[in-house]
């Protein structure tokens, strides 16, 4: 009878920090794309997209990524180099991210690089709320830090870099 109750009690506070972990992640969207040619379906950062990726890495100077998680495009994965980020991983879809990341990499912290179209709906998929309407496909310089708990999402936005909005 010991033994069941002691076992009991490990589990149960073994599945109380489990749920109580916090996993932090940063979503940002790539940086600025070459555009010289535009029958290029999956272009190379720009100039000014390189110049940025730095500025994230500078941004971020003090966070240590446990792993990133990229759509499979060039422009994104450059947007992670300046990074220091043992591991990053392709993802294609959001519920997919999502339920790798909750099963997979809770309490951790990760980098996430999307896209206008994808940012924001990655943001609502952790249980947060947008932060701003919509994305456009000028806008290149915020990054949203989540704070994920269970199915509980806090974002704050903040911009780094070069300010996009002259």
């Amino acid at each position: 009878m010991k033994k069941l109750i002691l076992f009991l009690s490990i589990t149960f506070l073994f599945t109380q920090f489990s749920l109580a972990q916090t996993t932090e992640i940063w979503v940002v969207r790539h940086a600025e794309k070459d555009k010289t040619n535009p029958e290029d379906k999956d272009p190379n950062l720009s100039d000014e997209g390189r110049i940025r990726a730095g500025d994230l890495a500078t941004y971020l100077k003090k966070v240590k990524f446990d792993l990133a998680f990229s759509t499979p495009t060039k422009r994104t994965h450059q947007t992670l180099d300046s990074l220091i980020i043992p591991k990053v991983i392709d993802y294609k879809d959001i519920p997919s991210l999502v339920e790798q990341i909750k099963n997979s990499y809770a309490g951790k912290t990760i980098m996430i690089a999307g896209h206008s179209n994808t940012v924001l709906e990655i943001l609502q998929a952790f249980g947060a709320k947008k932060p701003k309407e919509e994305l456009t496909d000028d806008d290149y310089d915020y990054i949203f830090h989540l704070t994920v708990k269970g199915d509980k999402g806090k974002v704050k936005m903040d911009q780094y870099g070069r300010p996009h909005h002259l």
